[in-house]
């Protein structure tokens, strides 16, 4: 898997004039790699998906957030797509710098799944949890996504960051 998701990197960041400069993070859904010498906008990151549906949903959910004009949700920074490939998978937007709001491979796109409460209420519990204090901020970030038709299944510290 890992070298399948590095070649497809090589490639996206050769079709646009750059270089991979070393990886910036991994997760369930794929790796993120930064991107250097794009003609474009020189330093970026590039987050090559493993499967189709979630590189789908995140890139979705970029364009949804491009269309809105939206650079922030409640003082959190949240990346811009700058550009992406459908058959590599690959998504390149800004880096952002804490606080801010990432990684939307896992949010759906105008609805949420349809869990029983109870599974809703385990989630809600194990998130106030993970964020502890920042609960109740990290909570509006994701009341707000929502405004927005963005129900971000998988929030943690990690992609809600605070500092």
């Amino acid at each position: 898997m890992d070298e399948d998701i590095i070649e497809r990197a090589e490639a996206y960041a050769a079709s646009r004039g750059g270089s991979l400069a070393g990886r910036l993070g991994f997760g369930i859904h794929g790796m993120v790699f930064l991107l250097e010498g794009n003609a474009d906008c020189g330093a970026a990151a590039v987050k090559i998906h493993e499967n189709r549906e979630p590189y789908r949903r995140e890139r979705d959910i970029y364009e949804r957030l491009a269309e809105r004009g939206v650079v922030e949700v409640g003082g959190f920074a949240v990346p811009q797509m700058i550009g992406r490939d459908d058959e590599l998978l690959a998504i390149e937007m800004t880096m952002v710098q804490p606080p801010f709001v990432l990684d939307f491979a896992g949010a759906y796109l105008d609805w949420p799944p349809d869990f029983p409460e109870e599974v809703w209420a385990d989630r809600l519990a194990k998130w106030s949890d993970e964020f502890g204090a920042d609960w109740s901020k990290a909570r509006s970030i994701l009341d707000a996504l929502e405004d927005i038709g963005i129900f971000m299944l998988d929030p943690s510290p990690s992609n809600i960051r605070f500092r």
